[in-house]
């Protein structure tokens, strides 16, 4: 980085951090259990979102000893709807190495917290940091995108050599009695007033005076960032299948998309309701009657799911596992099928 961060920087920000933080759940502890299950929540999901389900999960598995040892299928249900379910699974895997290795206890050292199922460079550093006092970085999106205004850094954010200098420069900075404040501070300001989506809100800012971005101009030209790739379009039809009291939910495989989850069942494509009806027949239903419903669409990271669905109501066969009312409120449906989840319980 050719434009280095003064270490003058330090305590404005932290005078500006102590003041304006928001009032977030996981602010008000520095158990490393709930910490490192806040971080984790908070990975590619907004912090409202996160709220409820940080409070539910800290109720049922309130350590790791009851994390490690809770089923599979009630995990997922806790994490019904936050999305990227291989963070839950990774949860559970590190719980168990924690018993195994730490005596139930999270380590304190960023190395060792390194070697945990799911816990990466940005993770290990903010739980060190903020749980256990360690002078480590923390460097998500946020900070990229601060620093990069901050310093006018017009490479792209996402390249190793980015992260890496932006991971230096907060390594020399960061204060050796309040590293997690530091820490949350630069995230804090890079999430709300440099925040995505919106242009920068330079004038409340506490660090506009050492802002290179702001004294060029720049600061609605970072940070760059390679463009993603288009999403690949699925277009998908779903049946929820009703016999009686009962409703089908298939479970999927255990690895890949939505690994270990329930799902509505469903075929590729788009079909009429006449080619619903028939092709339920060719796997040995009699079919009493079919419902269209309204169509809905489900954004993952590099894929979209456009549902058509039917309400179909069958007298005979099992091609599909069906179950009752009581048992499908008690296993996982991913949010991708939130649309339809009414019709699940009718």
């Amino acid at each position: 980085m050719k434009n280095k961060l003064s270490p003058d920087i330090v305590p404005a920000l932290l005078d500006w951090y102590r003041a304006n933080k928001r009032n977030l759940p996981w602010r008000h502890t520095k158990d490393p259990y709930a910490v490192w299950i806040s971080e984790i929540m908070l990975q590619q999901t907004r912090c409202e979102a996160v709220k409820p389900y940080y409070h539910r999960f800290l109720d049922r598995l309130p350590d790791v000893s009851a994390l490690a040892a809770v089923p599979d299928e009630e995990l997922l249900k806790l994490w019904e709807g936050l999305g990227y379910y291989s963070r839950a699974r990774n949860l559970k895997k590190a719980a168990v190495q924690i018993m195994e290795r730490h005596g139930g206890k999270l380590p304190h050292s960023y190395p060792e917290l390194l070697t945990l199922a799911g816990i990466g460079e940005y993770t290990a550093g903010a739980i060190a940091s903020i749980a256990f006092d360690q002078p480590v970085p923390a460097v998500d999106g946020n900070v990229l995108r601060l620093l990069s205004r901050l310093t006018a850094d017009e490479r792209d954010i996402a390249t190793p050599q980015m992260k890496a200098d932006v991971k230096a420069q907060i390594g020399a900075l960061i204060p050796r009695d309040a590293p997690g404040d530091f820490n949350q501070a630069l995230i804090e300001l890079g999430a709300t007033l440099c925040g995505p989506g919106h242009a920068a809100l330079c004038g409340s800012c506490p660090l506009a005076l050492s802002c290179h971005a702001l004294r060029l101009g720049m600061t609605d030209a970072l940070p760059v960032k390679k463009k993603k790739a288009e999403r690949k379009i699925l277009p998908r039809t779903l049946f929820i299948l009703k016999k009686g009291d009962l409703t089908a939910l298939d479970k999927r495989e255990e690895k890949g998309l939505l690994a270990g989850m329930y799902e509505i069942p469903s075929c590729d494509g788009h079909l009429t309701a006449q080619q619903t009806a028939d092709y339920l027949v060719s796997l040995g239903y009699t079919v009493e009657s079919v419902l269209p419903l309204t169509e809905a669409k489900h954004v993952f990271t590099h894929l979209e799911w456009h549902m058509k669905a039917y309400l179909v109501q069958v007298s005979e066969g099992n091609f599909h596992p069906f179950h009752s009312r009581q048992a499908l409120s008690a296993l996982p449906l991913p949010g991708a099928f939130s649309a339809y989840k009414d019709y699940l319980l009718q």
